[in-house]
């Protein structure tokens, strides 16, 4: 049983992702979450706090999903597997959460002392992949995390708003030839 923290996260993160921003308050998150008034308040004591417990939860769900994803990577095309199902997963069953995430990216970079946290966790994310890109030896692992990043965003705003069933595959082995010649 999830603890009453992660249900108002978990709550909260719907209430963004369906709803947008502006639902975020912490009355509808203990409502959502079927949780006691006031209960929501207790764990963030602001909606800054809880924005920022928000972004961390779905860092911490979104990091779990790629290591889960990468760690069975060893060869440039169980990279394209594993990044193509991660945004598959994304567009798809996770769409609320990256909706969210999105969400929550505009609204942070209005307040400039809530960028510090979304760029540590962004480096994080970059790591992992760009160890794998090491690993697997591309032409230049650096300049292939950052494409990959860019490319994968692109695909899941595509697929999030105008071109839901835009296949993702294909983009993928494009971008990841591209970093991997001759193999």
């Amino acid at each position: 049983m999830p603890s009453t923290r992660d249900r108002a996260l978990a709550a909260a993160v719907r209430l963004v992702g369906e709803q947008g921003v502006r639902a975020l308050t912490h009355a509808r998150v203990d409502a959502a979450a079927a949780l006691p008034r006031g209960s929501t308040s207790n764990w963030f004591r602001t909606r800054d706090a809880l924005v920022a417990g928000v972004v961390a939860w779905i860092a911490d769900q979104e990091r779990g999903d790629l290591t889960e994803g990468l760690a069975r990577v060893s060869t440039v095309d169980d990279l394209v597997d594993a990044i193509a199902t991660l945004l598959e997963d994304a567009t798809g069953r996770h769409a609320a959460r990256t909706r969210a995430r999105y969400a929550l990216f505009l609204e942070t970079t209005a307040t400039p002392n809530r960028q510090p946290s979304l760029r540590v966790e962004r480096s994080r994310f970059e790591t992992q992949v760009r160890d794998i890109m090491l690993s697997l030896r591309a032409t230049d692992p650096e300049l292939a995390t950052t494409t990959l990043f860019a490319v994968s965003a692109g695909l899941i705003v595509n697929r999030l708003t105008i071109a839901p069933d835009a296949p993702i595959r294909p983009a993928i082995e494009l971008v990841i030839g591209a970093m991997f010649p001759g193999q």
